[in-house]
């Protein structure tokens, strides 16, 4: 399956769709491969507004980080891509037929540019292409190997774009290694039949992320206690494969597994802004300060809540703060605390629901946010911090 259709209809993982807005194969070119939409120029995208970057870049564009990038490749001829930020060498893969693997890269780290309103959450990072799939899901052995070449070559953040449907005693034992080694592992939970599950996503110690929409609602429907945090998963714009030395886009993109490539780009700002942390220390961080769900607890397919970029890189926090749920009942709350931020600009005014607990810390700089455990005992409705 060479065109991005989705990885295979048995395994119950998704595929990105195309601008029909269901699952399946958008566009392609008549060599079978992906193929742009063309340049965006429309307001910025929902997904892009609601993460923000361009609000931390003035403490961080994640300079310092490697990013791998595991899945299909990444096309090096996409123009978005800063020269050189692509690393080459044994085992990286700059072309991409299928897509996905490009359409996350440009996610995780596309440089603003001025023919294009769609920007990378972390510009300042490198990107390490390896393709362990050409798009069926491909083998846990082989992505086991990928996981290892990308901890070898000291990646900080593993993003894994394309999980694999089965798990193996190999794929479990790479994740350990490369956690050994410090990397923040992350992985989507893109299953989107009843009771499947994707790998490494459900790996213990991986950072699983879970997907939205624009309304706050989950995109998939793997579910389970090891979904860590929720991002943005549908209806996104972003690089394109077969951009033949252009700046060229896909959109709009539904796929539960791009929520990853939004996790792992705010994961290698907060790595770049609090090198002292352990991989670990960045995973609690990150889902200490997201957006609670409804329920105020943990949920099956939201985890520990939406994404919060800003409060996940600026907030004041012990580097041994034990992650959500780890707490005894009795334990004491964490105090959430987010830098100051500058006024907003016109463009972070969000689309959707859940967006508005974005602007909502914006407008209160330096005021410290209540505590989580705090936030639940109470029955606040969990789509901002209270302050």
């Amino acid at each position: 399956m060479l065109a991005v259709a989705g990885l295979v209809a048995a395994s119950g993982v998704s595929g990105v769709s195309g601008v029909s807005g269901v699952f399946g194969a958008p566009a392609a070119s008549a060599q079978g491969c992906a193929n742009p939409s063309g340049t965006y120029t429309g307001e910025v995208p929902w997904g892009q507004r609601l993460v923000d970057p361009a609000r931390l870049w003035p403490l961080t564009r994640g300079g310092g980080q490697l990013v791998a990038v595991i899945g299909t490749g990444v096309d090096a001829q996409n123009t978005q891509f800063a020269p050189g930020q692509l690393d080459s060498g044994a085992g990286t893969e700059r072309t991409d037929c299928d897509g996905r693997g490009t359409i996350a890269a440009g996610i995780v780290g596309a440089q603003p540019d001025p023919s294009t309103t769609f920007a990378g959450v972390a510009p300042g990072v490198r990107l390490l292409p390896i393709r362990y799939t050409t798009g069926d899901g491909g083998d846990p052995g082989e992505l086991a190997a990928a996981i290892d070449r990308a901890a070898d070559r000291r990646a900080g953040v593993i993003l894994v774009a394309v999980p694999a449907a089965s798990d193996s005693p190999a794929l479990a034992a790479a994740v350990s290694r490369a956690r050994a080694k410090g990397a923040v592992v992350v992985s989507a939970a893109s299953a989107t039949q009843q009771g499947a599950r994707t790998y490494p996503t459900a790996t213990s110690g991986v950072l699983a992320a879970g997907s939205v929409n624009a309304a706050g609602e989950p995109v998939q429907t793997e579910a389970g206690d090891y979904v860590g945090v929720a991002a943005p998963g549908a209806e996104l714009v972003s690089t394109s494969a077969g951009a033949a030395g252009a700046v060229a886009h896909r959109w709009p993109v539904t796929d539960p597994g791009l929520a990853a490539a939004y996790v792992a780009g705010v994961a290698a700002l907060v790595r770049a802004y609090h090198p002292e942390l352990s991989g670990d220390q960045v995973v609690t961080r990150l889902t200490l300060t997201a957006h609670r769900p409804p329920s105020g607890g943990h949920d099956p397919r939201l985890g520990w809540g939406v994404l919060d970029a800003y409060a996940a890189v600026s907030s004041t926090l012990p580097a041994d703060v034990a992650p959500p749920g780890a707490r005894p009942p009795a334990a004491s709350s964490p105090m959430v605390v987010p830098a100051a931020a500058p006024p907003p600009r016109p463009t972070d005014i969000p689309a959707g629901t859940i967006a508005l607990a974005g602007v909502a810390l914006a407008a209160a700089a330096g005021v410290t946010v209540a505590a989580v455990r705090r936030a639940r005992r109470r029955a606040w409705r969990p789509t901002r911090f209270t302050r």
